[in-house]
């Protein structure tokens, strides 16, 4: 073969003439003839196998050439024929690469078939792809998702045939084809061939799809080949991140293609390459658009969660893009730093460089804790939280992660709160401490440890000497006698010392020997430093002497060779000194030293050992403190707008429950009330909680899991709220209703521990009669059936002794009346001689005469019972009544207990007619508390019970009748079925009229007749209610006015003849619990009887400025529900409630905010009030201070968001400066109109109202606000506004600095004029009030209160007030003339301004 293939850069260059012996395309194939010449090439390659592609190269180039033109299925069988070919090389050539005798014109032969069969292979498999995208395109699924059929069946084929040509291309490469190349050099441009191919695959859309996994898998594989074997690793590189910036799609897939490579493949390399690009782009080029930073972002997070280990040597380049700009490259790195520290740089094996990177790394976290970017500080929050439950997160690092994500609660991005409650929730979930203790009973055993500890090192401290003292000093100061010694010892003065020193040496001499024979010269120098501390100089002298002569190869005594002071005091000093270490540990551990060594090291353990327990008792207190922080500020979320945060906040409330953290039910019990939410998701959500928390339990029988539930339901009962009662009512019920086994033994153990068959506290008794109560409602037979059950153990012989009980079990009984249950069908009532009315009677009128503080709540429940379930209610509560009276008046007769604590009460003749008889002031209030209470459910009784069984009885009256009449002809139905719907309309509602007229008549005429019992109570109730000098005790002044009221509420006769009274005790009483209880009463009385209270509103509202805050905030809880009921009328006292939004108590001030943001919904309701309630707050009578006034009207002026309000604000609020007096005044409206959001109209109706304050505008108070007015204008302005913007506020700026008669010259005359107009023509168009204003216009407010436009603004002249008389309370000398004085007098009752229109009984029943 005398030519070579080389591959071409494009398909069009194989046509030309090309260099010495390069392959030529000699004949292209015209579209009509490709099919014979394809069935020739097919011939060929089934008779010569696949280097008959050397031949029929032309007609497969003659496809490619004409590509556009060919029908598919020549397209489809050229590319079989081609797979064939390349799948025969890759079969054929393993044998020659081995074989060692390859000619070279084989070799070329063979190499010249393998370029030819991947070139056409490749290039006619981006020619399909091409066309499979188009016809996708093309052929993409329209209404009712069907494709075009040609298109559909071509795609299909291409989808299985692609996988084949990727694994005819991988058998191929995969062998070593190297050698076929000269020097094993493979040429550029055949790898660029295939690995185009690969690429323009990779950029199909629905390559990261499911379905394609085998493609992917098969161009993953095949170019991981390429990499390895043919030098690809950097193109590779620069091909990834180039696709990056263009298909988003592929991060993941090339995360995938990446690690494949570099694990499976062993280039590591590929790794460090194409973080190396990421990581030299620049902040500039990554926020410019189409640059492919959210495929980076996301390539890199994907490539962290397959191969971190991988990527710790690269990260250091990663780490830069922390401080741009780009926030996804910031959460990917903080991503990769978190898969890093999960999966790598965890546990305790880490060496000091591991060690060093995983606290950088959290440092780095961190840091980002608190970006810039609220995306950043969730996604870094997530990945804190994936840290904690994955137990990577050091012990030491827990305090600090857990204080910054309290923190983070507070953040004002919803999810980086959300995510914030995520991590708490895993640490609490994860925690290494007892997270089952509160703070509070942490701190008992931490100082007790703590001071234990302090004494341990005291102890240890005391042991050690107090002062070491260093052998150089001890040497300096023994050196000058010690020398003296030497010398004496060296120079023996007569012969006497000399035998003297004669015998001492020997005697040293022996020692000596005696010491060689055990020790050696270590130990003998020893003994000499021992000498030295004691002061026997003279023994250590002579021992050193002797040692040389016993160890002469010693170096310690090798200087005494030669015999001086000086070499002695050398070798002295040397022991003493040199060797001091050594000695001091020798002499210091000789004596005692094993046990010496065991001591110390047994007391330095038990010091580390408490050591480490103080820390792990600090380190507790404080995860402690933070999760009661964490738990208190998330409890508070339960109530936030945003749904999703009151989801994680349930869940996160669930998680704390179920690991049984301290204080963790609060948030249980909070939760409780949302399942009345309008949210279905958040009722949902805490439904769920509630089932998994109390209504799953765990247990081996069904026996223990009853018992479990009922232990926690009791809990969560005990010291509950009546409205937590009703929630957990609301979630229980359905699973009382159901008939399961489970639900069976419940019932049975709360009858069990009702009745005392289980020792049990008194608390969980009742929480089990509560429950009882929940279960009957569902089934009313679980407590009918046992209602002399509940009679005998709860109100019986013992009832007296716990009233609490007995209160308990007459709500479960409750459960099963009608009016809970709200059956239609006959009444279910008891006979009035049934057990259970003969305890409750008894109980009641035994109690009256006791002092027992639960008596009144139990009586309250009981005479509602009997009026709920009783035949004939009101004789038996008649002669409860009697009985009552009886037994007190027994008591007095008798003389029982004097009144001590509030002085002798005389009673005269209340009740026995007898002078001088003295009452019990308890006894006697809890009988007035029974009358009201009786008259209070009397009422209640005939307006609901009577008057429904008297609707039920004449609609079964009717229903007779019809049935009786029998159908009529249906021709009169049809002619006159418009008049008999009619006529059945008025004969109905004349029938309820009726009906309601004759309650109203009972109410009016009987009630209180002469011959009914509650007519006897009435005087008294009168008679202490308005002598409180002599009726001072507070149960009785509290009872009687509770009573009182609701007596009032039986007619309008009894409430007009009282209300003076009771508005009275309203005003002056000294009790805060009888204003607040008044202020329930009237409300009360103002929806029952709206027409008799309305000229006491004021009153009402004066209530808000009680000086006790209970009193204000039952004042403004009752006037929110009256006003957004409708029940009062909106007016300027309104402004007493925005007082509120400033008071001390931050409860009630949230009550305050939550009546305007409930009034704000209301059409225009806060628009039309804001005039007046600035009026009201700024005037000077009232003493407010500025900055009072402005929190106030921030919050106000809040509301108001529409243009066409503002505008009108504005025109009101410059009125209003031609009738203010004061300068505070003028300040006041300046400020108003500066905290409007002002729009263009705004600013005109400003300038056009130039008249009204430009007078005013000296005062730095009036021009300042009207400066911001005009900032806030400038922002954003268009060129043109802001133009007469500042034009405007070079006026002001004159007006305030010149004043307004110098500054109104001609040149503002020409000013004007340039604006539009003559001076005159500006002043018309000040709006000044006139009687034909024009009609408002569409859209805009009506003023509130006349139709004369401004003048209902302007503020009222003062009138003269009728003075009050002085009130004097009568005391006990009063006489009883006088006692009526503490009544206001006629002067003082307001008179009905505006009558209120009742409506008919059953236009009510219908709304």
């Amino acid at each position: 073969m005398s030519w070579d293939f080389f591959v071409p850069v494009c398909v069009g260059d194989l046509v030309k003439t090309g260099g010495i012996n390069q392959y030529v395309v000699q004949d292209v194939v015209s579209p009509k003839q490709l099919p014979s010449h394809l069935s020739k090439f097919k011939a060929a390659l089934r008779s010569k196998g696949p280097l008959c592609v050397l031949e029929h190269f032309d007609t497969g180039y003659s496809v490619l050439q004409h590509c556009n033109s060919v029908e598919l299925g020549v397209k489809e069988d050229t590319l079989e024929s081609l797979i064939q070919v390349v799948s025969g090389l890759a079969a054929s050539l393993p044998a020659l690469l081995l074989s060692t005798s390859i000619s070279a014109a084989e070799r070329k032969e063979k190499l010249n078939a393998v370029k030819m069969s991947v070139y056409l292979l490749c290039k006619l498999t981006e020619t399909l792809e091409s066309d499979s995208c188009r016809q996708s395109i093309i052929t993409a699924p329209g209404k009712g998702g069907k494709k075009g059929k040609a298109g559909g069946e071509g795609l299909l084929q291409w989808d299985s045939e692609r996988e084949r040509v990727l694994q005819a291309l991988i058998q191929l490469l995969q062998l070593d084809i190297r050698s076929l190349w000269n020097l094993s050099l493979v040429e550029e441009e055949f790898i660029r061939c295939v690995t185009c191919c690969c690429y323009k695959l990779l950029e199909n859309p629905t390559i990261s799809h499911v379905k394609s996994k085998p493609t992917r898998d098969g161009i993953i594989h095949l170019l991981g080949v390429l990499i390895k074997k043919y030098n690809h690793l950097l193109g590779a590189s620069v091909r990834v991140i180039q696709l990056l910036q263009h298909f988003e799609q592929l991060s993941s897939v090339f995360a995938q293609a990446v690690s494949v490579w570099s694990t499976e493949y062993g280039v590591r390399g590929i790794i460090g390459e194409v973080i190396r690009e990421i990581g030299q782009k620049s902040s500039e080029e990554l926020a410019r658009e189409g640059s492919g930073v959210k495929a980076f972002a996301s390539f890199l997070s994907e490539l962290g969660t397959l191969v971190p280990e991988l990527i710790i040597p690269n990260i250091s380049v990663l780490i830069t893009h922390l401080e741009g700009e780009s926030h996804a490259m910031r959460v990917a790195v903080c991503e990769l730093l978190g898969e890093i520290l999960v999966r790598v740089l965890c546990g305790d094996g880490l060496d000091e460089s591991g060690k060093a990177d995983r606290d950088r790394f959290f440092d780095t976290l961190q840091e980002h804790l608190h970006d810039t970017h609220s995306h950043v500080r969730a996604r870094v929050l997530q990945v804190y939280t994936r840290i904690v439950n994955s137990k990577a997160l050091p012990l030491c690092r827990y305090s600090e992660v857990m204080e910054l994500a309290v923190g983070r609660l507070m953040d004002k991005s919803i999810n980086a709160v959300k995510s914030a409650i995520q991590l708490l929730a895993a640490f609490i979930a994860h925690n290494p401490y007892s997270c089952k203790l509160s703070s509070a009973d942490l701190k008992k055993p931490l100082e007790k440890e703590t001071a234990k500890l302090k004494e341990m090192k005291e102890k240890l401290e005391g042991k050690a000497p107090v002062a070491v003292i260093k052998a150089s000093e001890l040497w300096a100061a023994m050196e000058p006698e010690l020398l003296v010694t030497v010398r004496t010892e060296l120079e023996p003065t007569s012969e006497t010392e000399k035998e003297q020193q004669q015998e001492e040496e020997d005697g040293g001499d022996r020692d000596v020997e005696e010491d060689k024979e055990e020790e050696n010269d270590r130990a003998t120098a020893v003994k000499i430093a021992q000498y030295l501390r004691v002061n026997k100089y003279r023994n250590a002298v002579r021992l050193c002497i002797r040692a040389h002569t016993c160890f002469p190869e010693s170096e310690m005594f090798a200087s005494l060779s030669t015999l001086t002071p000086e070499t002695l005091m050398y070798t002295l000093a040397l022991i003493f000194k040199g060797s001091d270490e050594d000695t001091s540990e020798l002499s210091q551990n000789l004596p005692p030293t094993p046990q010496k060594e065991a001591e110390k090291e047994g007391e330095e353990g038990e010091l580390k050992k408490q050591e480490m327990l103080v820390q792990y008792l600090r380190d507790t207190e404080t995860f402690a403190l933070q999760v009661e922080r964490a738990i208190s500020v998330i409890n508070s979320m339960l109530y936030w707008k945003t749904t999703s945060v009151v989801q994680e906040a349930v869940q996160f409330c669930v998680t704390v429950c179920e690991f049984s953290v301290a204080n963790s039910v609060s948030g249980v019990r909070k939760m409780l009330p949302l399942v009345w939410s309008t949210d279905a998701a958040i009722k949902d959500a805490v439904v769920q909680a509630y089932r998994r928390l109390y209504l799953n339990p765990q247990g081996d029988t069904v026996r223990m899991k009853a018992q479990t539930l009922v232990d926690s339901l009791s809990e969560l009962m005990v010291d509950a709220s009546l409205g937590t009662i009703q929630c957990l009512e609301e979630i229980v019920q359905e699973f009382f209703g159901s008939s399961s086994n489970l639900q069976i033994t419940v019932v049975q153990v709360l009858w069990e521990r009702f009745t005392g068959k289980r020792e049990t506290s008194g608390l969980h008794r009742r929480a089990a009669v509560l429950l009882l109560g929940m279960a009957a409602r569902a089934e009313r037979e679980v407590v009918l059936s046992n209602l002399d059950t509940l009679c005998s153990v709860a109100l019986g012989e013992k009832v007296t002794e716990d009233f609490l009980l007995a209160r308990d079990a007459v709500i479960t009984i409750c459960s099963i009346t009608d009016h809970v249950r709200q059956s239609k069908d006959a009444p279910f009532r008891l006979p009035q001689d049934h057990q259970l009315f003969t305890c409750l009677t008894q109980a009641v009128a035994e109690g009256v005469v006791m002092e027992d503080p639960y008596w009144q709540s139990f009586m309250e429940q009981a005479v509602r019972l009997i009026y709920f379930l009783a035949e004939s209610p009101d004789q038996l509560c008649s002669r409860l009544l009697q009985r009552s009276s009886r037994l007190l008046l027994d008591q007095i007769s008798e003389g029982g207990e004097i009144n001590k604590d509030v002085g002798q009460t005389q009673d005269g003749s209340q009740e026995s007619g007898e002078q001088g008889e003295q009452v019990n002031c308890v006894c006697l209030a809890q009988l007035l508390a029974l009358s009201g209470c009786v008259a209070f459910w009397q009422v209640s009784h005939l307006e609901r019970s009577v008057s429904a069984e008297l609707r039920r009885r004449r609609g079964e009256t009717e229903e007779r009748e019809e049935k009786e009449k029998g159908p009529s002809s249906k021709a009169k139905q049809a002619a006159n079925e418009s008049a008999m719907e009619e006529e059945l309309g008025l004969i109905g509602a004349s029938a309820e009229d009726t009906e309601a007229e004759l309650i109203r008549k009972i109410c009016e005429t009987e009630l209180l007749a002469e011959e009914n019992l509650l007519s006897a109570f009435l005087p008294l109730l009168v008679r202490v209610c308005s002598s409180p000098g002599r009726y001072s005790h507070p149960q009785l002044t509290t009872a009687a006015c509770l009573a009182l009221s609701q007596y009032m509420m039986i007619s309008p006769s009894v409430c007009e003849e009282n209300i003076r009274l009771m508005f009275t005790v309203l005003e002056r009483s000294t009790f805060p619990v009888v204003r607040a209880n008044g202020i329930i009463a009237l409300g009360d009385l103002t929806v029952r009887f709206p027409n008799i209270l309305e000229p006491w509103t004021q009153n009402l509202y004066a209530r808000l400025s009680d000086e006790v805050p209970s009193v204000r905030q039952t004042a403004v809880t009752v006037l929110t529900q009256l006003v957004l009921k409708d029940v009062l009328k909106v007016k300027g006292q309104v402004s007493e409630v925005a007082v509120l939004l400033i008071d001390p108590e931050p409860h009630i001030t949230s009550l305050a905010l939550n009546f305007f943001n409930e009034l704000a919904s209301k059409d225009n309701a806060i628009y039309n009030l804001l005039p007046d309630i600035i009026s009201r707050l700024s005037d000077p009578e009232r003493g407010m201070t500025s900055e009072d006034f402005n929190t106030i009207m921030k919050q106000l002026f809040s509301y108001i968001t529409k243009e066409r309000q503002t505008e009108s604000l504005v025109e009101k609020l410059c009125q209003r400066f031609r009738t203010a007096k004061t300068e505070r005044q003028w300040c006041d409206l300046a400020m108003s109109l500066s905290l409007l959001s002002m729009c263009e109209r705004g600013f005109k109706r400003l300038q056009e109202c130039w008249e009204c304050y430009s007078d005013k505008l000296t005062e730095p108070g009036v021009y300042q606000p009207l400066l911001s007015i005009m900032a806030k204008l400038r922002r954003g302005a268009k060129p043109q506004f802001k133009a007469q913007v500042d034009d405007f506020e070079k006026r002001l700026t004159a007006v305030h600095t010149r004043g307004l008669e110098n500054v109104e010259s001609p040149e503002m005359d020409e000013e004007n004029q340039r604006q539009g107009g003559s001076p005159e023509k500006t002043v018309t168009h000040t709006p000044l009030p006139a009687r034909g204003r024009a009609r408002t216009k569409r859209g805009q407010a009506k003023p509130s209160v006349s139709s004369r436009g401004d003048e209902s603004f302007v503020t009222p002249r003062k009138t003269r007030k009728a003075k009050k008389p002085v009130i004097t309370f009568s005391s006990d000398e009063d006489e009883e003339e006088d006692e009526e004085d503490a009544v206001m007098a006629e002067s003082e009752t307001p008179k009905v301004t505006t009558p209120i229109a009742r409506t008919s009984r059953r236009a009510r029943l219908r709304n």
